[in-house]
Order: structure tokens, then sequence, then C-alpha cells
């Protein structure tokens, strides 16, 4: 029954252009278009040698996971609830939370999918190197889809309806882009800025992300600032979340 669910939820995905688009789409295309700026593809001193096209790689993994667990997951569960659908499921075999776990990896696999079609256009279009670090970098990668699937958890607990989640997922959405270094990568900001940004979710996952991208395990600190994130996030979701 659960792989039934599992299904119903992937075609329900892919008949969502914006969803695809937003999550799949969106951030290997906006590498496209900043890696198409000359100076981008030039080396910087400030940046050890990188290029920016090659430290916009990591933010453009992450663009995917926040688009995923802020935007798409948030709204779609809150319309389950809304229309009732959660409610009318606890009396039928199928409980609730098997909808919930198949949302929740579909989405994940499709901030996934995101993430390799955007090192994949960074590899083949700009030249990026590959991860040097490639257990280390798949560790942050899934710490950080798990974060970005709490997080969305979380907004979803809190939205009564479909507006509310819109609107709690904006005013995340945009600060997680900040800290996830999509206007500003971490490697260029002052360092007091750089440390605040770390305690974050997406912060923290971003400097993960570009250590293993340069051969070295990725921080412990990081991978623990991510693990508390998860824990925090988990248990504020199971707390507030209703289903109804």
């Amino acid at each position: 029954m659960s792989t039934a669910v599992l299904k119903t939820e992937v075609r329900l995905f892919r008949r969502e252009p914006g969803a695809v688009f937003w999550i799949l789409l969106f951030p290997p295309l906006l590498l496209v278009i900043l890696g198409s700026i000359p100076s981008f593809r030039e080396h910087q001193a400030e940046l050890g040698g990188l290029r920016t096209v090659d430290v916009y790689v990591p933010v453009a993994v992450l663009l995917g996971l926040i688009v995923g667990g802020l935007q798409a997951m948030p709204q779609s569960l809150t319309g389950y609830r809304e229309r009732g659908i959660l409610r009318r499921m606890a009396a039928t075999p199928v409980r609730p939370v098997t909808l919930l776990s198949a949302h929740m990896l579909v989405c994940g696999a499709a901030s996934l999918a995101s993430a390799l079609l955007a090192l994949a256009v960074g590899r083949l279009v700009f030249d990026v190197r590959l991860p040097e670090q490639p257990f280390g970098y798949v560790l942050a990668l899934l710490l950080a889809v798990l974060v970005a699937l709490a997080l969305g958890s979380v907004v979803s607990a809190l939205s009564r309806t479909t507006k509310i989640a819109g609107a709690i997922g904006s005013a995340v959405f945009f600060p997680s882009m900040f800290c996830a270094g999509v206007w500003l990568p971490v490697q260029q900001m002052p360092d007091t800025l750089a440390r605040i940004v770390g305690c974050t979710p997406f912060g923290a996952a971003a400097q993960a992300l570009d250590q293993a991208a340069a051969g070295h395990w990725p921080g412990w600190s990081h991978l623990g600032v991510l693990v508390v994130w998860i824990l925090l996030l988990t248990g504020a979701a199971s707390r507030w979340f209703r289903w109804e």
C-alpha cells in the first residue's frame, strides 16, 4: 500500500510544472547564467585561486534543497490538511504518516536530483572540479536534505492554510538563501558574519560542502550544527503538527 502511495505522489509531482522547474531546473539554470558572466570565470585571489563559478556550485546545490523544503513541500502538505485529505485517510488502511513519508521522500529525491544536475552542469559546462572528498560531500548533502525537510515540516506544522504556508515559507526562504550564499558566497563574507551564518542550517551546510569540494573532510562543527538543527526542527514539527 505504501508503494502505491509513493507512486501516486511521484505522479502528482510530475504534474506540477512549477515544482519541477523551481526544484530541478532553476538551480542549474542560475548556475549557467552566473557562469556566463566573464568575470565569474576568472580566478580570484580572495577565493584562494578559485573562480566565482566554482564557489557557486555548492550554492546551486543548496538552492534546490531550499526550494523543495520551504516552498514546495509546506504548501502541498498544508493543502492536504486544508482539504481534509489527512482526516479522511485516518479512517482507511493507509495512515496519514504513510502519505507524509512518501511526500517527503519525493521532495527529498527531487532535491538530490537537482544537486546532481548542478554538479553535472558545473563540471560539463564550466569545468568545475567534482568534490575531491566525495564521502564527506555526500554526508553533508544528505544532512542538508534532512534539515531542509525538517524545516519545511515545521512550516507545515505552523500553517493552517496554504496561504499562510506560502507566507511563512517565503519569510524563511530568503534568509535561508542568504545564509546559503546566493547573494554573497560564504567565502567572501566578513569573518564575523561568516561565523554567525555558520550557526544556521544552510550556512553550516554551505561551509561543509565547500570544505568537501576542496578535498577536506567537512568540519565536525558544521556537521554538528546540521545534526542539532535536524533534531530541534524534527522535534518541533512532531510537537506542533496536526492532522486536521
